[in-house]
């Protein structure tokens, strides 16, 4: 189902992007070059991106390029899609990787906080915390977070991204809110969720058979509450993985971070087809391969669903 869902991805993006408006070559070219190129030149240019051949010819050359790493070349850019991608991919891996440990952390912890404390005034503050995170648009928590921290406070820089190993501080400084924003909406929605799912554990027979037996409060809480009711939380922190990455165009456009997001919303603007076609089909095979790992998973959290 995966590599189905691979080849379907390509497909629909190598078509959509090519349904838009407009000839990418006039984006390249301004109106000056545009007068004084002859329709030979122009159609050399073509040939060179590729562009004159018919659209099925176009994307099973794409298609067999990217079996040996060639991702074609940018139109806008000039260069290798390979080489752009190579560039930009690790700090959006970077900080969806912190985004996505983030909000698995805190969204677990205060959902089990809220299912155990239930009825009570952290509950409530919680949950009504939860339900507002779920309602804020990231974008817009950006503009108000660089607008309080950043241009009120002067407490963190605006915008931009420092590698760690160039200078650790002030990369931590520049990601706090990018990866806030990034994984509030997956914070807030683990948090409703595993409180929901520990509340329905918790009312098992074989729970209160646990409690029957004597069993420590950690015990029947670490053992057999969080795991049986984490399989519904695991199938939705795989579906985050899309949401961080999904929400990194927006983010990394806010806090101007040269990010594949940021590569890919230029691209769209451009019409660079093979900068959204390669970033849209690695997004996708990353939410993939997270969603086989949460179902690898199930049989780890539930033995009752392994395969014999």
């Amino acid at each position: 189902m995966g590599v189905i869902i691979i080849l379907l991805v390509t497909v629909m993006v190598f078509l959509f992007i090519r349904l838009l408006p407009g000839d990418p070559l006039t984006i390249y070219l301004n109106k000056t070059d545009m007068q004084q190129l002859t329709d030979e030149q122009l159609y050399d240019l073509r040939v060179k991106f590729g562009l004159e051949k018919a659209l099925p010819v176009q994307y099973v050359e794409w298609m067999g390029g990217l079996f040996t790493g060639d991702f074609g070349q940018s139109i806008y850019y000039d260069t290798d899609v390979a080489l752009l991608i190579g560039e930009r991919m690790p700090i959006t891996l970077y900080l969806g990787a912190l985004a996505f440990i983030l909000s698995g952390v805190l969204g677990i912890s205060f959902g089990v906080i809220c299912a155990l404390k239930r009825g009570t005034w952290i509950d409530t503050v919680v949950t009504l915390l939860s339900n507002i995170g779920v309602t804020m648009p990231s974008f817009w928590v950006g503009i108000i977070l660089m607008y309080l921290l950043s241009v009120k406070a002067g407490w963190l820089p605006v915008g931009g991204f420092t590698p760690p190993f160039e200078d650790f501080w002030l990369s931590i400084k520049k990601t706090i809110m990018p990866v806030i924003c990034l994984s509030l909406f997956s914070i807030a929605s683990l948090t409703r969720l595993t409180r929901s799912s520990m509340l329905e554990v918790i009312q098992q027979d074989y729970i209160r058979t646990a409690w029957s037996k004597g069993l420590t409060e950690r015990l029947i809480i670490g053992r057999h509450t969080i795991k049986n009711a984490l399989i519904p939380v695991v199938t939705v922190i795989g579906l985050q993985v899309a949401f961080i990455f999904g929400g990194s165009v927006l983010i990394e456009s806010v806090f101007n971070i040269n990010g594949i997001g940021r590569l890919m919303t230029q691209a769209v603007q451009n019409q660079d087809y093979l900068i959204v076609q390669a970033g849209t089909l690695i997004i996708a095979f990353m939410v993939v391969l997270s969603n086989l790992a949460v179902d690898i998973s199930y049989g780890w959290l539930d033995p009752r669903i392994r395969f014999d």
